[in-house]
């Protein structure tokens, strides 16, 4: 097959991970900064003792590694938040918020640093400046005038600190409503259903240091090289010393082929680079839960042929019979699968299934990794339960290097959901608040994300407030989300740069700029820290080192305090103390959240301390005190019945994701080096012989339309068709480009994760007024 480019902004990458294309893109990136010198300080205190927390992803180090701790994305993280460039009052002079919904996202972000609270004014389309005190009585008059605190919306970030999501959700329930709409409700919210209730924990079992002593790493549905680059030197390091590093992704990303570490001199100069997998697989989107059943039919099979011929079990009885509950009707399950059924949804051979099963069955501990290719379908959790279901039999949880590992993305997600954030929080939660604070607590589960929006848009949500993120693009159906933002009585963004959000207005709106991950926290007591929790349950201390860009800049606490104070008075604390020293909030943490005994003490040891994690101690948190197969059948059709509904055969299965210049919805820059794209983004990568299959050629514009029975016309237009390794069947593009591709009642079963991972799609020939492109 040719795969030779039409378009000379396309030009496939040949260079490995990291290494030398790293340097000069973080070089360039800091340069751009306006600022390099101070943030080369900063770069260099950077996931160290005494530093700060990378504000990127939420991949974890090993505390006694002192060598240089940020990779690529992380210095453009860290230089893209502290550049010198600034949006003031005279720049939302000069621009109308009509002028900037005509920019990119990109140009937005690109502006520089909020540096003073900002009001929108609807008589003249621009925002102007408001004081901090006026800012906040204005968002407590719309707050208690509300005929019921379920009227508000309270959307988190997973950049928000430990401190800051705790003084939000306690003002929050003090208010009185659960209403948390989440970023983990778009991400890992499968991963923390399907965990929660086959192992009564929802987090990764794993720590850092389990990555050494595996002797096999399965990792799915993930590209570590751009959403999370530090995971590749232990996936290096595991290849080198003999372990199997076995991939499952329909796109060969070059994070998962081969590495060249950028601290390593001899292999720079030699520009050499090492492998990163022994195996590589390439399921259908949506097939991962019917590759693993195979897995698991395979281990079955061979368990029979086993205790039929006097040899060794394949499965952990011992384990299985001390610790876990289900087993034989799971089994039942696997025996019930055809293996055609597995074959025709996993999109491999049963060859390739049987490689896989092997490398299993013959390493005794084994790791197996997960992102948002597993999570953003429609059955996500019985997928991850699959997963778990798989380790249960051969014992791989809850040993030195075995376990469970789904790798969060924003620095702090997880960290958030520990201190509350939850619109389903749990009674031992409620109860801790409830007799540390002396008030009634909400107890009803309040909205996740989707059911946010639709009230919104029905009206029954009338104020928005989001403590950072970027709530209008991050989500599904970008069209009926700005209109849900736009139906509000009153939006509220606390931010660090400008993006989409701000320019999604309510009736009225405020921009609250806030530090970020860099800036230094002055407080009445002097300099603060603040605290996040790593994919691997560390809590690490994280001082900013740069002086903020302006004094009119606030904390994201001492802001959520600020609103807390101007709608409750002195309710149910003193808001200022805390303020003052923010050990006093981590005292409150310590009496209500469990394992932050001692916090303040804790937290200042080299590296953080690890907050535990039952699973890895074998003690089952679940309602029967045992680790819990679940049987769950296969899907009978990935198709949703209303992609079926419309009668229309898809043309394509389109996965959204990101590029290499990106981190969430924040565009870096419009190159994807990994992908061979450069200088544009409204790009879609399918396989050559799909393309003229369709009638199309590569290098033509197309508009993407999803297959959809509910009337609703959802399409991006003038996408560069472009020919790519990817298998026949599928498609990729960039989010949030394409986020109004993903309708907003597709989501996953028992998560509410948009399925982002799974849209059925037809191309057009891209139309401008009425002519074909």
């Amino acid at each position: 097959m040719s795969l030779q480019p039409v378009d000379p902004r396309y030009k496939p990458y040949k260079g490995a991970a990291a290494g030398w294309g790293a340097l000069k893109s973080v070089t360039r990136f800091w340069l751009d900064s306006k600022q390099p010198f101070k943030n080369l300080r900063a770069l260099l205190k950077t996931n160290q003792n005494g530093g700060f927390d990378c504000p990127g992803c939420a991949w974890g180090d090993s505390p006694e590694d002192g060598r240089i701790k940020f990779c690529e994305n992380g210095a453009k993280a860290v230089n893209w938040e502290a550049t010198k460039r600034r949006v003031d009052a005279a720049f939302f002079a000069r621009y109308s918020v009509s002028q900037l919904r005509e920019q990119s996202d990109y140009w937005l972000e690109y502006q520089g640093r909020l540096t003073q609270p900002m009001r929108y004014d609807r008589q003249t389309d621009h925002y102007v400046p408001v004081s901090w005190e006026k800012a906040f009585a204005l968002v407590a008059r719309h707050l208690n005038q509300l005929e019921s605190p379920h009227q508000a919306e309270f959307y988190t970030s997973g950049r928000a600190s430990n401190e800051a999501a705790y003084l939000y959700q306690l003002f929050v329930r003090a208010f009185g409503t659960n209403n948390f709409p989440d970023c983990s409700n778009m991400c890992h919210e499968a991963s923390g259903v399907a965990l929660g209730q086959s192992l009564g924990v929802g987090k990764g079992s794993v720590t850092f240091h389990d990555f050494e002593h595996a002797d096999a790493i399965f990792v799915l549905g993930q590209n570590p090289g751009t959403n999370h680059p530090r995971m590749l030197e232990p996936l290096r390091e595991a290849v080198k010393r003999g372990a199997q590093v076995v991939c499952f992704n329909p796109l060969k990303e070059r994070g998962l082929e081969r590495f060249q570490h950028p601290q390593h001199a001899l292999e720079m100069l030699s520009n050499g680079s090492r492998p990163l997998n022994t195996a590589f697989f390439r399921p259908a989107l949506g097939g991962d839960m019917a590759a693993i059943r195979g897995i698991a039919k395979f281990l079955l099979q061979w368990e029979r042929e086993a205790l039929a011929n006097g040899e060794a079990p394949v499965f952990d009885h011992a384990f299985i019979a001390e610790h876990s509950e289900g087993v034989d009707a799971y089994l039942a399950e696997v025996d019930a699968t055809p293996w055609a059924q597995i074959e025709q949804q996993s999109g491999l051979g049963l060859d390739e299934i049987e490689i896989a099963a092997r490398i299993y069955r013959d390493a005794g501990n084994v790791i197996i990794c997960w992102a948002m290719g597993i999570t953003q379908h429609r059955h996500s959790v019985p997928t991850i339960q699959e997963i778990v279901n798989l380790q249960l039999l051969r014992g791989n949880v809850g040993r030195p290097g075995a376990g469970l590992c789904p790798v969060r993305g924003h620095s702090n997600v997880q960290g958030d959901r520990t201190m509350g954030i939850n619109d389903r929080p749990p009674a031992a939660l409620l109860d801790a608040l409830e007799k540390r604070f002396g008030f009634k607590v909400p107890r009803e589960n309040g909205h996740n994300t989707v059911e946010a929006i639709n009230a919104m848009l029905g009206g029954a949500a009338k104020v928005f407030i989001g403590l950072g993120g970027n709530f209008a693009q991050a989500t599904p159906d970008s069209p009926r989300t700005h209109a849900a933002l736009q139906n509000c009585e009153l939006t509220v963004q606390i931010s660090t740069k400008l993006n989409r959000s701000h320019l999604t207005v309510g009736q009225e709106a405020l921009i609250l700029p806030c530090l970020g991950r860099t800036d230094i926290d002055y407080q009445a007591n002097g300099p603060q820290a603040v605290t996040v929790e790593d994919s691997f349950s560390m809590i690490h201390a994280s001082f900013g080192q740069l002086e903020p860009s302006s004094r009119e800049m606030r904390s994201e606490p001492a802001i959520i305090a600020g609103i807390a104070k101007a709608t409750l008075g002195g309710h149910p604390v003193d808001w200022d103390a805390l303020i003052a020293d923010y050990d006093r909030i981590r005292e409150l943490i310590a009496d209500t959240i469990p394992g932050f005994d001692d916090f303040n003490r804790r937290v200042q040891h080299p590296g953080g301390f690890y907050l535990g994690n039952s699973a890895n101690a074998r003690q089952w948190s679940t309602a029967n005190g045992r680790a819990n197969f679940k049987a769950n059948p296969l899907p009978e059709d990935l198709l949703h019945e209303k992609v079926r509904r419309t009668g229309q055969t898809p043309h394509l299965i389109l996965q959204t994701l990101r590029s290499h210049d990106q981190y969430n919805t924040t565009i870096y820059g419009l190159d994807d080096r990994y992908r061979g794209v450069r200088g544009q983004r409204d790009v879609v990568f399918a396989n050559e012989t799909d393309i003229r299959r369709l009638g199309f050629e590569p290098g033509q514009k197309v508009d993407l339309v999803t297959l959809w029975d509910d009337g609703v016309e959802r399409r991006v237009s003038g996408f560069n068709l472009l020919a790519f390794d990817i298998p026949a069947g599928q498609a990729a593009a960039y989010y949030p480009e394409t986020n109004p591709l993903v309708p907003l009642e597709s989501y996953g079963d028992g998560s509410y994760t948009p399925t982002s991972k799974f849209v059925a799609i037809r191309l057009e020939a891209a139309r401008d007024n009425g002519r074909i492109l």
